[in-house]
């Protein structure tokens, strides 16, 4: 049976709510506050939370708490504004619910919340011990937080709500984004993905709107725009953070009316596209820093989804390196595993590139086997400085600017790295497309001074 767990010092609200949980059928532990619940089993799928105060060390500690990447979450509050609650909502916390209660809403939701999970814990009840990962649409994994990103797609799939996917590179952005176009009405319709970092700013216009012949030097025919060739369909940004700033104004007309016109035209046209966007950026961190318009964020955070990094999705870990052995040992119709030794050393590495990485290392593992995958196959994982990049705070000095820094960082572990470009994008937590385009704009620079 599904398990709701809550977390409260206040009586009134346990009384008021015992009933509801006896009524909508949840299993039900408590505990009186957010530290203590960590001692709670991980296999609650529900957590209520309705704290007499919540600080911002609160909310780090909710960030940290185990059940924080694969359970859903609702917010009990007295009403009073608080700008760490409304944090929690932006990163995607299921319902906010102030006093006084509207105990028949609650019991609403309480209700739909149990049939949903009774029927996920179903499934995979009805399923044989044998079994290999679940997949929904172009994701695999059966970890809890896989499981909550599923249900939060299949919500967010049949209506028209833009959502903004946040997640480490490698994490699954763009199949994530796939799936909620396939799960939703335009499914027949095109999806278009655009990687927004390798949008110039000569062209953005052009790529994002099209143009009519002439409109500039290079323009020999009329052109449709991403916007134009998504219409009835599904547009997916890709590394939004990445845009430029005064690119990403160009956005929100089309975004709040739909209505754009093509370079070097007056004609005003309409689409009917929904947009998904991506980033690997914490958005309230990437607007606060500069890589992202605040007003931007709320046109396209909808339905905000955080993808779960992989080193959190418990058990995935070694059974998505079998699935990605399994298909090459079935496309080069071998039959090669992996010894003991190696999945002890798969399980226990960070993997900090995520799925990506994971699968590129069992094809490169792959072609050097001759019968069994070995550490010897393995060498990335046990080298030294591959899981992480650390940075001395003590090197930084005062007047550095982020940019600079950055850009020292990168050049730093391109060195580490032997300037081997997917492994630096993987230790860095961006793409390798990303890590080209930051490249590029460090040569123009230094050629321009």
């Amino acid at each position: 049976m599904p398990h709701l767990h809550l977390v409260t010092q206040d009586e009134v609200i346990v009384e008021s709510l015992l009933p509801l949980l006896t009524k909508t059928g949840f299993k039900f532990s408590h505990s009186q506050r957010l530290d203590d619940s960590i001692e709670t089993p991980h296999s609650s799928d529900l957590v209520i939370l309705a704290p007499t105060q919540f600080s911002e060390q609160d909310f780090h500690t909710l960030q940290e708490h185990p059940l924080a990447s694969g359970t859903e979450w609702i917010i009990i509050s007295d009403g009073k504004p608080n700008p760490w609650l409304d944090k929690l909502m932006n990163l995607g916390v299921a319902y906010h619910f102030r006093k006084p209660l509207d105990l028949k809403h609650i019991t609403d939701v309480l209700t739909d919340f149990y049939i949903e999970l009774k029927e996920e814990h179903e499934s995979r009840k009805s399923k044989p011990v044998s079994s290999n990962l679940d997949q929904f649409g172009l994701l695999l994994g059966s970890s809890a937080p896989m499981r909550l990103l599923y249900r939060l797609i299949r919500r967010v799939s049949q209506t028209e709500a833009n959502v903004l996917l946040i997640g480490e590179s490698g994490s699954g952005k763009e199949l994530a984004a796939r799936t909620i176009h396939q799960q939703s009405l335009r499914a027949t319709k095109p999806f278009v993905a655009v990687n927004s970092a390798a949008l110039t700013p000569e062209l953005i216009e052009s790529e994002l709107f099209g143009h009519t012949k002439g409109a500039f030097t290079g323009a020999v025919k009329d052109h449709a725009g991403f916007f134009e060739q998504g219409n009835g369909g599904t547009l997916f940004l890709d590394e939004i953070t990445e845009m430029p700033l005064s690119l990403q104004s160009k956005l929100l007309r089309v975004l709040e009316s739909g209505e754009f016109t093509r370079v070097g035209s007056d004609h005003l046209q309409k689409t009917d596209v929904r947009v998904i966007a991506a980033t690997n950026r914490q958005p309230l961190e990437a607007i606060e820093q500069g890589y992202m318009r605040e007003d931007l964020y709320f046109r396209l955070a909808h339905f905000p989804i955080q993808l779960p990094p992989l080193r959190k999705r418990s058990g995935d870990i070694v059974e998505l390196a079998q699935h990605f052995l399994a298909y090459r040992n079935h496309s080069t119709k071998t039959n090669k595993a992996f010894s003991k030794e190696a999945l002890d050393e798969i399980a226990q590495y960070t993997w900090p590139g995520n799925v990506r990485e994971l699968k590129h290392t069992v094809e490169r593992a792959h072609i050097l086997a001759v019968d069994e995958i070995t550490l010897t196959e393995l060498p990335s994982l046990s080298e030294p400085g591959n899981s992480s990049t650390e940075v001395n705070v003590e090197d930084i000095k005062p007047g550095v600017t982020l940019k600079d820094a950055e850009k020292a960082l990168i050049i730093a572990t391109l060195d580490d790295c032997e300037h081997n470009k997917t492994q630096a994008a993987d230790q860095l937590g961006i793409s390798v497309k990303t890590l080209y385009n930051k490249l590029e704009r460090y040569d123009e620079n230094e050629e321009a001074s």
